[in-house]
């Protein structure tokens, strides 16, 4: 997945002030650090985009 896919899915999904808050201040279980630190590492951002959903409860139809 490219980026600007997947922050047109942040942005859609939660909203722009929100999807960069939870980007850049959520700790993903799953990946166990933020999705933005995440993605830096070279972590695929189809992945932190399916954790994030899943954290909060996005239906599986929109992942």
């Amino acid at each position: 997945m490219r980026l600007t896919e997947f922050q047109e899915l942040m942005h859609t999904e939660f909203g722009v002030a929100r999807a960069d808050a939870l980007l850049a201040d959520h700790v993903v279980p799953a990946l166990g650090t933020t999705g933005a630190a995440a993605i830096d590492a070279g972590v695929d951002p189809r992945d932190v985009w399916r954790a994030l959903c899943a954290d909060f409860d996005v239906p599986r139809n929109r992942w």
